[in-house]
């Protein structure tokens, strides 16, 4: 059995590019070394993996390039792959394109990454070590303009809440407990994964992430689970949040 790792890094990045003031594709910009680029690093915590699925799908072919230009010493492991419905699509289509590729292969867990994330080394080191499926958590404040939150009812069952429109944030039931989430999971049971990602209608297709990842943990006993916080976490929205980098280890 192997184990894999899926890192979506499709959408247009409209906020990171107004920020900058001219077209990138946000996964692999640098100011300096490609070494500080959001994919380059990611990439490089992942080396263990035995396979690495990249879900790409704005400016694909410079995404192409870059990996096979600096990344090479994973070529083995990386399978890229082309999200053509990332712009009329949500951010669950490309999850679904990494899962079903996935399906091929004979992989014990699986841990999703989306591709715009900065996060401590060390957390990261917990979460691929950890026997369990893994949801993470970050310390920034839940506010429905920006945050995916979730919360733990009273079976401790995980619920995701957010708002495509970043409106309001609402909770309907009794919790335990409420977090903003880290957009970091480990699935260590791929069964029911693919089973979450191949059971979609096709408008689940067309929505978020957030959707599989819900199906999925559905099903996941409460003992088989381990909610881990990132000790620090940045979520690269502009490029000042990307020039906030240095300050991760």
């Amino acid at each position: 059995m192997s184990k894999a790792a899926i890192i979506t890094v499709a959408g247009t990045s409209t906020r990171f590019r107004k920020s900058i003031g001219k077209d990138c594709l946000k996964c692999i910009f640098s100011e300096g070394s490609e070494n500080d680029s959001l994919l380059y690093r990611l990439v490089n915590l992942c080396d263990e993996f035995d396979r690495i699925v990249i879900v790409g799908g704005y400016k694909f072919e410079e995404l192409k390039y870059f990996v096979r230009l600096f990344l090479s010493d994973f070529k083995s492991k990386i399978i890229l792959i082309e999200n053509d419905h990332y712009e009329d699509y949500g951010s669950g289509y490309s999850l679904y394109l990494g899962v079903e590729v996935l399906e091929n292969f004979d992989v014990s867990e699986i841990l999703f990454s989306e591709g715009d994330l900065f996060f401590d080394s060390s957390t990261f080191t917990k979460i691929k070590e950890c026997p369990k499926s893994v949801i993470t958590t970050n310390g920034d404040p839940i506010e429905a303009k920006k945050a995916v939150a979730f919360y733990l009812n009273t079976s401790s069952k995980v619920k995701y809440i957010y708002d495509t429109n970043h409106s309001t944030l609402e909770i309907k039931e009794p919790f335990l407990g409420v977090y903003n989430s880290g957009q970091v999971w480990k699935f260590n049971e791929t069964k029911k994964l693919f089973s979450s990602a191949g059971n979609l209608t096709e408008d689940e297709k067309k929505g978020t992430n957030l959707v599989i990842i819900q199906k999925y943990f559905d099903q996941i006993d409460s003992d088989n689970l381990q909610v881990i916080h990132f000790d620090k976490w940045i979520n690269c929205n502009t490029v000042e949040d990307y020039r906030k980098h240095g300050e991760i280890k």
